[in-house]
């Protein structure tokens, strides 16, 4: 499972986002793409939404029926995938595998010698002069400026979570239920901001610069973590004062403003892995970019929250604080603050 999941995922998620967006024509609709990766990011979350309250129920009855449940749906996703061929726009490769290979090199810097099939290929077959030639490395930087976004994001999994165990529950509403407080947030603002705002937007010829979404989405993640500061700080005074907890509905706030932030952020940095890509490098920089969104953000968080081990600690120096009397005694709301 270790081992054939992330090939799976890697290779899906790589390359699904930018067959889409490849069905649509590259000048005369070039502006719905931008609503396209809205929508795209959507639907990630009507299935992230569906299984997070399906799945949980259904595992309280048998373990083994719910794993089931992400087969059979992937099962029927690929089913519907390729029942649509004849419907779907692919144009045909100018080139055999083995030349984009080596052009794959070439983009993420490496060195080769061309053969003298390529040379003879390469004065056949020129680049358009309007072809992007950037390469995967300008690509996965430009893409790093969703990082700070994507570190706050990384606290749904984590530091939320820790945060949430020691709230009370609201009827079947715990702490990791609340992660679909933020699928509701993307389907709910996704819609309005793809469906109406950008198309708006767009036919006024006004289109929202990248880095602008970037810092918006930004914005929203430091919003959330503020959020949680807030509510950290509501937890000691309830505990302080009566001894008790509070409701895990207080993590609405947070997880509702990651969900916005998504939008602008997250949805931003596949429109700019697809654009600026050159058109035979798309899935590698969507890669890339996948990369950036996911990986470094994780492995920053980790690193961070290792440095910092000694907030997680209770009174009597054990890394045990999901209750509500070891959170109280240590100082979870200094790593907020150093998010902040």
């Amino acid at each position: 499972l270790l081992a054939l999941w992330p090939v799976g995922t890697g290779a899906v998620k790589a390359c699904v986002n930018v067959f889409g967006a490849k069905q649509f024509h590259p000048i005369l609709q070039s502006s719905l793409i931008e609503s396209y990766y809205v929508n795209f990011y959507m639907c990630i979350n009507i299935g992230a939404l569906t299984g997070g309250v399906v799945v949980p129920v259904v595992a309280q009855w048998n373990v083994t029926v719910a794993y089931f449940i992400p087969v059979c749906m992937l099962g029927i996703g690929v089913l519907l995938f390729v029942s649509g061929t004849p419907r779907y726009v692919r144009p045909r490769p100018k080139h055999d595998v083995g030349y984009y290979f080596h052009e794959m090199l070439a983009h993420c810097g490496g060195r080769r010698r061309r053969s003298k099939r390529d040379r003879n290929m390469m004065m056949q077959i020129q680049p358009s002069p309007s072809e992007s030639k950037v390469g995967i490395t300008t690509i996965a930087m430009l893409s790093g400026l969703v990082v700070p976004f994507n570190v706050a994001y990384a606290q749904m999994s984590t530091t939320f979570i820790v945060q949430g165990s020691v709230m009370t529950n609201c009827g079947l509403v715990d702490a990791p239920m609340m992660n679909n407080v933020d699928a509701l947030s993307i389907l709910a603002f996704g819609y309005v901001i793809g469906n109406i705002i950008y198309p708006a937007l767009s036919r006024r010829g006004i289109k929202i610069p990248t880095t602008y979404k970037f810092a918006i989405g930004s914005a929203f993640g430091a919003a959330a973590v503020g959020c949680a500061i807030a509510t950290d700080y509501a937890i000691h005074r309830a505990y302080d004062e009566r001894g008790e907890a509070i409701t895990v509905l207080w993590q609405v706030f947070p997880y509702f403003l990651i969900g916005m932030g998504e939008i602008f952020a997250v949805s931003a940095a596949y429109e700019l892995a697809f654009t600026v890509a050159p058109a035979k490098m798309k899935s590698v920089a969507s890669a890339a970019n996948l990369f950036m969104v996911g990986g470094l953000p994780n492995v920053f968080c980790i690193v961070l929250y290792n440095a910092c081990g000694g907030w997680f600690l209770n009174d009597r120096g054990e890394a045990h604080i999901h209750k509500l009397e070891d959170y109280a005694s240590a100082r979870v709301v200094n790593y907020f603050w150093l998010l902040e």
